[in-house]
């Protein structure tokens, strides 16, 4: 078993793009349980209930499917649930990038698949969390993963994801950041950015009340110094 964390310590895998999006927004939902709904969540949760149905699974030829796959990985700390993982025969691959699977004859490589609501993305928050699950995947399977596939509902099609070094690093990088976070117990303040709008938890979070300039303490300074002044 490789180096990593105790199971008590283990994390939701899914808060792996929460974090990349928005450290107050992985705080806010994995520190003090905030969550809301907004049509492109409902819209999300509607993509996933096909993918994510266990009684889907199906062999195709050279094609095994399995849906709604619980996954883990010891050294990053997380623990999930996969939409879709395909094993697909290719008796080329070499030995560290294939598996047996028993009543099947040949070599079958391994690919996550996740489903998205929308369009790629601006940011790395679905390539993330992708590789974080073919992580686990490879520490469960013994083998080596080099790509996995999301599926964008929008354009009806998938977008293949390398998982090179520098995913994979940046992988390492914001699972510790999770643990940290967690142990830290603090949320963080928010910064306004573009992207707030179509955050689900814009009304709790309330990053133009929240920012720097505007917080409680620079509030009342600026209230009470208009009061004093306007003393007679």
């Amino acid at each position: 078993m490789p180096s990593g964390y105790p199971e008590e310590d283990f994390l939701m895998l899914s808060g792996i793009q929460h974090i990349a999006f928005c450290e107050r927004q992985f705080a806010l939902i994995h520190l003090e349980r905030q969550w809301a709904e907004n049509s492109l969540t409902v819209q999300g949760r509607h993509v996933h209930e096909h993918a994510d149905d266990p009684f889907e699974n199906d062999t195709r030829g050279d094609l095994r499917i399995t849906r709604s796959v619980p996954v883990e990985s010891v050294r990053l700390g997380l623990r999930g649930i996969a939409d879709v993982v395909e094993y697909t025969r290719d008796d080329d691959l070499p030995a560290n990038e294939s598996l047996h699977i028993s009543g099947k004859n040949g070599k079958w490589g391994v690919s996550p698949i996740e489903y998205k609501r929308g369009r790629p993305k601006p940011n790395d928050a679905d390539e993330v969390q992708l590789c974080a699950q073919a992580i686990c995947l490879e520490e469960m399977l013994k083998i080596s993963i080099k790509n996995g596939y999301l599926y964008y509902n929008s354009i009806k099609r998938r977008v293949k994801v390398d998982f090179d070094d520098n995913l994979r690093s940046r992988v390492e990088l914001l699972s510790r950041r999770m643990h940290e976070m967690i142990g830290n117990g603090v949320v963080p303040r928010a910064i306004k950015k573009s992207y707030c709008n179509s955050c689900s938890l814009y009304d709790v979070c309330q990053p133009g009340w929240t920012t720097a300039d505007r917080s409680v303490e620079n509030y009342l300074k600026s209230h009470l110094s208009d009061r004093y002044d306007g003393a007679g």
